[in-house]
């Protein structure tokens, strides 16, 4: 009688410990784009925007993440790549923006993932994780944003920040 009790003791602190694990989520827009020829629906980087990601990658410095999320566009993956390297972490592509957010609340809970998407998504990624957006829109020319969301237990947070120039 004395093992079950302790045996379940053990199962709810676990369970407890399980439930109560802080989630941490950063999204970011990709990085400024190569828009010389306005014809390229998946243009890359520009010099500009491969600047931007090294910047992310000093501003994630001593950020230990597990996982790395990108819309399967060259312009988002390539804002991850210098993090993703430097990181030794994968980098997964996305299409679903609902669907993204409940994998990462099933497999990732008490984890540290970063996203990649679009001035048009980014904020629909926020929401997503049923948090109000912290502004109506992203500028076009707008590509420093960097939102932090962190989840624990039935708390939800965000923090919306800037990096780079």
């Amino acid at each position: 009688m004395k093992k079950l009790v302790i045996l379940l003791s053990l199962t709810f602190i676990f369970t407890q410990l399980a439930v109560a694990q802080k989630t941490e989520i950063w999204i970011v827009r990709h990085a400024e784009k190569d828009n010389s020829d306005p014809k390229n629906t998946n243009p890359d980087l520009s010099a500009e925007g491969q600047k931007r990601a090294q910047k992310l990658l000093d501003y994630m410095a001593d950020i230990k993440l597990d996982k790395a999320f990108s819309t399967p566009y060259k312009r988002t993956r390539q804002t991850l790549t210098p993090l993703v390297k430097a990181k030794g972490i994968e980098l997964v592509d996305y299409n679903d923006v609902a669907q993204l957010a409940k994998q990462i609340r099933k497999d990732y809970s008490g984890k540290k993932v970063i996203i990649a998407g679009h001035s048009n998504t980014i904020l629909e990624i926020v929401e997503a994780f049923g948090i109000a957006r912290p502004v109506a829109a992203i500028a076009e020319k707008e590509f420093n944003n960097i939102f932090h969301i962190i989840l624990e237990a039935d708390l939800m947070g965000l923090d919306m920040n800037t990096y780079g120039d």
